[in-house]
């Protein structure tokens, strides 16, 4: 078993907290092991009895039925009528529920969905709810207006590396190359040489994936424009894009007119479903957001990986990715950094010149300066990747990422300088 101490750590605190926990991440990243089996054999170690923890998983065709939100209401109280009792109840992927007219209103436009349920069972002294769910739209859209505050949202996310090597069974020097190739998705573990990993990885694409983004979204005919936006986006994780320079490639490559809005539209079903994040352009000195282009970054790299066929292995593109995940995933806000400077050229005119910190992360009053380099093993390397932090005057922390197996050192001007496993296995490595 793979421990989720982090995600176990944060149901716990939340427990019995009035609030209906919703679980959200991209599908197969183990939400619902996380649910189902680490977080019940928890509350089986503290005395819980297991006909007070009620699991359903709304995606499995043996409860179809209980996508029916009457039918759902009526089976979890009829488990619940024990009022003697407290009871956990776990409901799977509950955007399956679907919204259907209300049987008991006539000549009225009234709709009942899984939002009526939750809120009606949250309203029984001796439930603690927690549902699951892989669409960050309608979850969360219904969390801060249906919900009201009542909803406490844990975002999951696939394995981190710490997790990942620490449940790793081969040698752990094969670790590295092992993620940054095929990703932290727990079943990747499981899953035997190349073809087998590949061709599991490759499947969840049209299986499940797309598959969920046609039917949440109602695309009938438009398949083929989600799979080219989504190679499009694997192919430049790491580089400065927007709606209009992908339209572009639309007619330049695929000979196929495609409007920015449209294009908008398909990318906001990739973040909605957590198969991919935007990261916005942050003006460090301006203290503003730049707005366009920004940066698009995959919650998995195995899966992005095979979707280029493991073609497309630009380890610093990669990489970058990873510390971005590793980030988001140590609970920070992570933005990409502008910093903007004058100069005069061999005229002597003034000109404006910008440079890039690859990553600006905040969380509360913290905040860290981080660039992502293969290798600083020459002083212009060293100097190229220091440019844009020395370039920032406040006294926030700046740290250069490198692949190589360092020992952690700071340079004059108080930069540290840390290997990316390093930087990873060590939850306290942006304070060194």
């Amino acid at each position: 078993m793979i421990e989720r101490k982090k995600y176990l750590e944060k149901l716990i605190s939340k427990k019995e907290n009035g609030l209906v926990k919703v679980i959200t991440g991209i599908r197969r990243c183990g939400k619902s092991y996380l649910l189902f089996n680490i977080y019940k054999n928890y509350l089986k170690s503290i005395g819980v009895e297991d006909d007070c923890i009620i699991a359903l998983a709304l995606d499995d065709d043996e409860n179809i039925k209980y996508r029916n939100p009457i039918e759902l209401g009526k089976y979890i109280r009829s488990l619940t009528a024990d009022e003697s009792k407290n009871y956990y109840v776990f409901l799977d992927e509950i955007q399956k529920v679907v919204t259907i007219q209300n049987p008991y209103i006539e000549g009225v436009e009234d709709k009942v969905g899984f939002v009526d349920v939750v809120l009606g069972l949250m309203k029984r002294d001796n439930i603690d709810l927690y549902v699951t769910g892989s669409n960050s739209k309608m979850l969360s859209s219904d969390i801060l207006t249906e919900f009201r505050g009542r909803g406490d949202e844990i975002r999951v996310n696939p394995l981190s590396f710490n997790e990942f090597y620490n449940a790793y069974q081969g040698d752990k020097h094969d670790a590295w190359q092992e993620y940054y190739t095929y990703g932290g998705l727990p079943l990747v573990m499981q899953k035997k040489g190349h073809e087998e990993k590949a061709k599991y990885l490759q499947s969840l694409f049209d299986k499940i994936y797309i598959s969920d983004i046609i039917e949440s979204s109602k695309i009938l005919h438009d398949k083929s424009v989600l799979d080219d936006i989504l190679n499009i986006i694997s192919s430049s994780v790491g580089s400065l894009t927007n709606a209009g320079k992908i339209a572009k490639t639309f007619k330049s490559e695929h000979q196929v007119n495609i409007n920015d809005d449209t294009v908008s539209r398909y990318l906001d079903f990739f973040i909605d479903a957590f198969m991919i994040y935007k990261a916005e352009r942050y003006d460090v000195k301006g203290r503003k957001y730049i707005g366009s282009p920004l940066k698009y970054y995959f919650s998995d790299v195995g899966l992005r990986n095979a979707r280029l066929n493991f073609r497309q292995q630009e380890e610093n593109h990669i990489m970058e990715n990873i510390i971005y995940n590793e980030l988001c995933n140590r609970d920070f806000s992570v933005d990409v950094g502008v910093v903007e400077y004058c100069y005069k050229d061999e005229n002597k005119k003034s000109k404006r010149a910008q440079l890039e910190i690859d990553f600006v992360a905040n969380k509360g009053s913290k905040k860290y300066y981080i660039q992502s380099a293969l290798t600083v093993a020459d002083e212009d390397k060293r100097q190229q990747e220091a440019r844009s932090l020395n370039r920032v005057r406040d006294s926030f922390k700046k740290i250069v990422v490198v692949k190589d197996n360092i020992i952690p050192w700071h340079d004059d001007k108080g930069i540290l300088y840390i290997g990316i496993e390093k930087f990873l296995l060590d939850e306290n490595s942006l304070d060194f």
